[in-house]
C-alpha cells in the first residue's frame, strides 16, 4: 500500500503503464490515447482547410472554373475524368485541361495569399 501510494506522487511516467480501461474492459495505456490524439491537429486542420477551399472556390472562380474543379475533383458527388466532364459541359476535353489549371492555379495563390485577395 505504501509502495502504491508513493508510486502515484513519483514523477515517472511510463507510456505502457495503464491508466484505464476501456468499455470492454481492455486497458488502456497512454500510449494507446496519446497515439489516437496525434491525428485531432490534422484532422482540424483539413477541416479548416477544406472550409477555405470551398469559399474560395466561390471567391476566385468564374462559373465555368467552378463547374470544372467540382465536377473533376467529387466536390458534389463521385470525381469524373477530364473526358467525362469534357462530355457532359460538349467541350473538347484538352479545354478542360485548360479550364482546370488555370482555376488551379487560380486557387493556389489564393491559398498562398490567405486573407489578401487577388483578382479573377
Amino acid at each position: 500500500m505504501h509502495f502504491r501510494a508513493g508510486k502515484k506522487t513519483a514523477q515517472d511516467i511510463s507510456f505502457s503503464e495503464p491508466i484505464e480501461t476501456d468499455k470492454d474492459g481492455n486497458e488502456l495505456t497512454l500510449i494507446d490515447v496519446v497515439s489516437q490524439d496525434d491525428t485531432i491537429i490534422d484532422d482540424l486542420d483539413q477541416k479548416i482547410n477544406a472550409e477555405k477551399l470551398y469559399r474560395y472556390i466561390n471567391e476566385v472562380l468564374n462559373d465555368r472554373e467552378r463547374e470544372v474543379v467540382v465536377l473533376r475533383y467529387g466536390l458534389v458527388g463521385d470525381g469524373m475524368t477530364q473526358r467525362e466532364v469534357a462530355k457532359k459541359l460538349y467541350i473538347s476535353r484538352s479545354y478542360v485541361s485548360r479550364i482546370e489549371k488555370k482555376a488551379l492555379e487560380k486557387l493556389k495563390i489564393r491559398f498562398e495569399n490567405g486573407d489578401k485577395r487577388i483578382k479573377n
